[in-house]
């Protein structure tokens, strides 16, 4: 590593589900160096830049604290269900290399072009993201991982009728949370019109395992369908034996009206 090549930092921050992306694009050209992209701003500072895009993530290269602060105020202002304890990922990297590449969370790079940074973002910023649903998914699936084990052990699941309901809307608003915002993990739409940028995303991808990441979140989803579909079926379990003991009831309320009837 050459000596004459300064060791930068790169932070991600995931802070909110969504920014509000028209009003927030609107604020930050206002006040600062901003530039627009498809589903990303770069605000371009003295010391590197940052990129912000519309699903709650930030990515500030060679950014200081001062600005990173005065930034992350602008957008929890624009933020949608901002989180309580936003995620961070900390990367080291240096320009002017004689390769692109990720080494041991190092990155190295021939060029700082701003779309090279663009580029790489949209891999970071989706990494956080994934991670973001895959914490959603695991506290939703832990969360209700006494259920399968009181239907084995007891044959009932012991909660009312209200209560289930709860549990079920909870369940399926962590999945479909997740599989709206599914695309996200798709190649982003930049590359449509900077195809010549995408290969560097691919490798930021590849280091990052966002495929194979995206497979696993896939596997946590079908736990959750599978939770779904059995709080509906012991729903419908207990719905069907309160109508049957409601007929039970009404038969035996008849057949003692009859006994009665005739001894009277």
């Amino acid at each position: 590593m050459s000596n004459n090549r300064a060791i930068k930092h790169c932070l991600t921050v995931c802070l909110a589900q969504s920014f509000q992306f028209a009003t927030l694009r609107e604020k930050l050209l206002d006040s600062a160096r901003t530039q627009v992209f498809r589903n990303a701003l770069i605000v371009d500072y003295k010391t590197g830049v940052s990129a912000v895009f519309s699903y709650g993530v930030v990515v500030h290269w060679n950014v200081n604290l001062d600005d990173r602060q005065s930034l992350r105020e602008n957008l929890l202002d624009y933020a949608n269900n901002p989180y309580a304890d936003p995620q961070e990922d900390n990367f080291s990297y240096e320009i002017g290399c004689e390769q692109d590449r990720f080494q041991h969370d190092h990155i190295e790079l021939q060029s700082g072009d701003v779309k090279v940074l663009l580029a790489l973002s949209h891999a970071m910023a989706q990494s956080i993201k994934l991670a973001a649903f895959e914490g959603h998914a695991i506290d939703t699936i832990r969360a209700t991982s006494y259920l399968p084990r009181a239907l084995a052990r007891e044959g009932i699941i012991k909660l009312n009728r209200k209560a289930m309901a709860k549990i079920r809307g909870q369940l399926f608003l962590t999945k479909s949370d997740i599989i709206l915002n599914y695309d996200l993990l798709d190649i982003p739409e930049f590359f449509w019109e900077h195809p010549e940028y995408q290969q560097i995303y691919s490798m930021a991808a590849n280091y990052l395992e966002i495929r194979q990441r995206t497979d696993v979140l896939s596997k946590k989803l079908e736990t959750i369908h599978e939770l779904l579909e059995m709080l509906a079926d012991e729903q419908k379990h207990q719905h069907s034996s309160a109508l049957e003991w409601i007929i039970i009831w009404l038969i035996a309320v008849e057949i003692v009206m009859s006994l009665v009837d005739k001894l009277f």
